[in-house]
């Protein structure tokens, strides 16, 4: 049985800083593609960031330099370091695994306040 299971959201001031994780179980992180994406009240779901299984990563252009993501092949996890956090960062954001069948995690909350 795969999961994704996302932690780190919260609320956070303009300007801050947020770090995500996502533990995934019963697929291996370092043979898929895996992705953050998020979803703000009345928009479409939108990938943020992807890193493939070769470790090469991209971003949507709204948060370039200032979000990062990684992958700890020993943990089995995929984070994603969001700095410099503004309003439009505000979503659920979720934890996906390109595989076949994909998966999802069940999202968690980011608030940015200004």
């Amino acid at each position: 049985q795969v999961q994704l299971v996302e932690s780190g959201g919260g609320l956070v001031q303009a300007g801050g800083s947020l770090r995500l994780s996502c533990a995934a179980s019963g697929i291996i992180v370092v043979l898929n593609g895996m992705g953050w994406y998020r979803q703000a009240p009345g928009k479409q779901r939108e990938l943020v960031a992807h890193i493939s299984s070769v470790g090469a990563t991209s971003y949507t252009k709204s948060v370039k330099g200032r979000f990062t993501i990684s992958r700890d092949n020993a943990k089995n996890t995929v984070d994603l370091q969001m700095n410099s956090l503004n309003a439009e960062d505000t979503a659920v954001y979720y934890c996906h695994a390109l595989s076949r069948p994909d998966y999802w995690g069940q999202g968690t909350q980011v608030t940015v306040s200004t």
